[in-house]
């Protein structure tokens, strides 16, 4: 018998095994875990309501043989609905989802359950600006990357002065002193909170109307996505 383990856990990825069986892949507070699901597609599975797309799962989870774990029991703690009631958000959701999969697998932090939780509960309020969610997920993604964007000084070494504009310069991954840049005193401020706070927090911050579209463009830029 081996082990068992309670988690929370986000599914990130469903594959149909054998004849009634799923392989998924989990991200969990402690990092990822693959797991079979027995029988979960057959049609009285207890297994099959908790394991949905856009939820917060409540699993247990014993050790098996290599790699693969077994789910032993799961059931939503959270499931939001609201995402699939608005196609970008879904949309983005899906995204955000297959990008931290992907990054992951190679850097496997405990820290992008905390980040995908927090896009998947704010996401599923529509009054949380989508931009503002994205913005804060591609700087968030870009900095456990080690690839955090510099907000203190430009490429030139120059310390960012509040009354002049920036602009995002792609190929030295920073922010370039230009006359003509969209990048405001108050745009790299909003940044700033962006890059520091955690999303329920920034959700909070008014006032963005003018100047998130040029943060978001900075941080999908810095992200590479």
């Amino acid at each position: 018998m081996g082990q068992s383990e309670r988690l929370k856990a986000i599914v990130l990825r469903r594959t149909n095994y054998a004849e009634a069986d799923r392989v998924l892949q989990l991200l969990t507070p402690k990092g990822r875990r693959s797991v079979i699901a027995k029988g979960v597609r057959r049609e009285r599975s207890k297994l099959a309501g908790g394991i949905e797309l856009f939820a917060i799962c409540d699993v247990v989870i014993r050790s098996g043989r290599g790699d693969l774990g077994l789910l032993t029991s799961a059931r939503l703690a959270a499931f939001y609905r609201h995402i699939l009631e608005d196609y970008e958000r879904m949309q983005f959701a899906y995204s955000a989802m297959k990008l931290v999969s992907a990054a992951s697998e190679n850097i496997d932090e405990p820290e992008w359950y905390f980040v995908l939780s927090q896009v998947l509960e704010q996401l599923n309020k529509p009054a949380v600006n989508q931009k503002l969610i994205e913005t804060w997920f591609y700087m968030q993604y870009a900095s456990l990357l080690g690839d955090e964007l510099n907000l203190r000084t430009d490429v030139a070494a120059q310390m960012l002065a509040p009354d002049k504009k920036y602009m995002y310069d792609s190929a030295e991954k920073g922010l370039r002193l230009a006359e003509q840049g969209d990048l405001s005193a108050d745009a790299i401020k909003l940044l700033r909170l962006i890059q520091a706070k955690p999303l329920v927090n920034v959700a909070q911050i008014g006032g963005i109307t003018e100047v998130i579209s040029a943060c978001w463009l900075v941080a999908r830029q810095h992200a590479a996505v």
